[in-house]
């Protein structure tokens, strides 16, 4: 068996959104490691722009693209700009998504408010995958990545956007598997457990994160990282024969406060 291989993604060019920070920085990083072309893309260009050069001043190459993913025009233009600069598409990873626990009250929240979460955190990730498909088809690979989250799954109050919508990330990956299949792309949605980036740190306390923990058996947070490996082996030769699969990275546990 040659091993040398099952991680190379040399001469592949992957496509993050959300990619400038956290979770998306780290997966940003971790496949221009193994040798990708990374469009860094983000609403927050800037910030983009910033990790794009820290990967391309580590030996990488990556490039930064500003993209509101509810805007069709945006979503199209990031799939051209990638073609225009690497000639191909190999790997996506949707990662941006909105809402969350705590925000959701159905006795404060309106449809129109619902509805953006359903556009950001699915609609989005429906599109991208129709407007890439046909190029990694044409390049003979496809590695697609839908980030869900372990609120598709579990039950909390004030959430019931963000929850259901990352439930359907489950399902419409599941699904989209075999529509994409039989163009030899494969598609499996990752969902992160607690894991320390900027919006969790701006409500973490001691007292959260020793209730959290309870029920986890790894005794600590996540890390971007972790979640970064997951992205890593769906991406890569790999999981060649892995698709229409959901995979929570959590500590094999659950973080919740009840």
């Amino acid at each position: 068996m040659n091993t040398s291989k099952l991680f190379d993604l040399q001469g592949k060019t992957a496509i993050l959104t959300g990619g400038a920070n956290g979770i998306g920085k780290a997966s940003c990083r971790i496949l221009a490691a193994y040798g990708a072309n990374v469009v860094v893309s983000d609403y927050n260009l800037e910030d983009a722009k910033k990790t794009a050069k820290e990967i391309n001043d580590e030996g990488g190459k990556a490039i930064a693209i500003d993209c509101d993913v509810t805007k069709d025009d945006a979503l199209v233009s990031l799939v051209e700009k990638t073609i225009d600069k690497f000639s191909g598409i190999h790997i996506l990873v949707n990662n941006v998504g909105g809402g969350g626990a705590g925000k959701e009250s159905p006795f404060e929240m309106n449809v129109e408010q619902f509805k953006k979460v359903y556009e950001m955190n699915v609609f989005s990730m429906w599109r991208l995958c129709q407007l890439v498909a046909p190029h990694m088809k044409i390049a003979g690979y496809g590695g697609i990545i839908n980030m869900s989250s372990m609120a598709s799954i579990n039950k909390s109050p004030a959430i019931s956007a963000y929850a259901s919508s990352k439930a359907a990330i489950n399902h419409m990956t599941r699904n989209l598997a075999f529509d994409y299949g039989p163009a030899e792309i494969r598609i499996n949605a990752i969902g992160p457990g607690a894991v320390k980036t900027h919006a969790l740190s701006t409500v973490l306390t001691p007292e959260i994160e020793r209730k959290m923990l309870e029920h986890t058996p790894i005794k600590r947070l996540g890390e971007p990282e972790d979640i970064a490996g997951a992205v890593l082996y769906f991406a890569a030769p790999i999981s060649s024969w892995t698709s229409g699969q959901v995979i929570f990275v959590n500590g094999g546990g659950v973080q919740t406060l009840d």
